[in-house]
């Protein structure tokens, strides 16, 4: 018997950056660019990038657990990101731009922990692990010009992923782009 589709929310930067890792993967269904953490109900890009709403540029993945497990999201996700600034990620800066994991059950929740404590403990960044673990907050799909960005315009996304130095914080520490 199959298990229903489950929620992942992940955030880590920059949502354009946040997509194409998680897209087109077996198990995977869908995978949306949006904002949350925040006290706005519907904010607009605006309104988040101006700080004061409170949310975080996310994105939230439908998956199979039959086909791809929270914990493969997981391992996926530490790879895409800084998880030692607490400021936001490469050069995008502000409240708007820092990581967190959302967790929407106490599964996702135990899992989070673990793979968070694995990471401090693989030695593999020299500061502190300052991502956090929250419980999952409304969620809001970001305007439709955001969504699947890499795809939509691909020269400017290969650009953005490089000139941002999130392609060599990467691979300096992961070795290769998943």
């Amino acid at each position: 018997m199959q298990r229903k589709l489950e929620k992942a929310t992940f955030a880590g930067g920059c949502f354009w950056c946040m997509v194409k890792p998680f897209d087109e993967m077996d198990g995977i269904h869908e995978v949306i660019s949006g904002y949350t953490g925040g006290h706005t109900e519907h904010p607009s890009y605006e309104e988040v990038c101006s700080g004061t709403t409170g949310h975080y540029e996310a994105v939230q993945i439908t998956y199979n657990p039959d086909w791809i497990s929270y914990r493969r999201l997981l391992d996926i996700y530490w790879k895409q990101i800084d998880p030692t600034d607490a400021g936001g990620q490469f050069y995008d800066r502000g409240s708007s731009y820092r990581t967190a994991i959302f967790y929407h059950n106490e599964q996702q929740k135990k899992e989070a922990e673990q793979s968070k404590r694995e990471l401090e403990l693989s030695g593999r960044f020299k500061g502190e692990i300052v991502t956090p673990i929250l419980p999952a907050k409304p969620f809001y799909p970001a305007e439709e010009e955001h969504q699947f960005y890499y795809k939509k315009h691909p020269t400017h996304y290969e650009r953005y992923f490089i000139g941002s130095g999130r392609k060599s914080f990467i691979e300096k520490h992961w070795g290769r782009i998943e």
